[in-house]
């Protein structure tokens, strides 16, 4: 009875961190917002090391359509700006001297359809490593009900793991719906 204890609560821990994966991959899809999580992937080269543009420098939203990079250090200006140059979020930084400004230009409806895609295609992602948990879990339990553990007990935690897969695919749908709306609004 403990060890299906411990199987379901680590299938749940499981399921919570696809789920949680799935929601950080969805912040990186753009959706025509300025966002200072945006540059979060960017390293710069700071005292040799490759360094998070966050953790260099402040980034901030002045308005919906602009993002402030503000440089701890005025040297690393340059670093930053080809940085960005050489990062995949195809961005023009401009660069006053003081501060670098990202402008995110408006996204056109055939973006929006792919971006839309892009975001699907990530939450299937994510209800596929829930399903496999499930899978995984509900192998554990079999092996279990083999090694002598009653039969009843086992299809009560079988029952209990797809309640939990239930959960969690709902939750990422909720996620999708979110970002789908967030990319579709104008």
């Amino acid at each position: 009875m403990e060890e299906i204890e411990l199987y379901l609560e680590e299938a749940q821990e499981l399921m919570q961190k696809a789920v949680d994966h799935t929601a950080s991959e969805l912040l990186k899809i753009r959706a025509g917002k300025a966002m200072p999580n945006l540059v979060d992937g960017i390293m710069v080269p700071y005292y040799g090391a490759p360094t998070p543009i966050n953790q260099v420098s402040s980034v901030t939203t002045p308005d919906a359509r602009t993002l402030a990079i503000k440089p701890f250090e005025r040297t690393l200006i340059g670093e930053i700006e080809k940085a960005i140059i050489n990062s995949d979020l195809g961005l023009a930084p401009q660069n006053n001297g003081e501060i670098i400004i990202l402008t995110i230009p408006t996204l056109t409806e055939e973006r929006r359809v792919s971006l839309v895609k892009q975001a699907k295609h990530e939450c299937e992602n994510g209800k596929i490593s829930v399903r496999n948990v499930r899978k995984d879990t509900n192998d554990s339990l079999k092996k279990l009900q083999k090694e002598g553990t009653a039969e009843d007990l086992v299809k009560g935690a079988e029952t209990q793991v797809q309640k939990y897969t239930d959960q969690y695919i709902v939750k990422i749908e909720a996620l999708l719906e979110k970002k789908e709306a967030e990319i579709m609004k104008v």
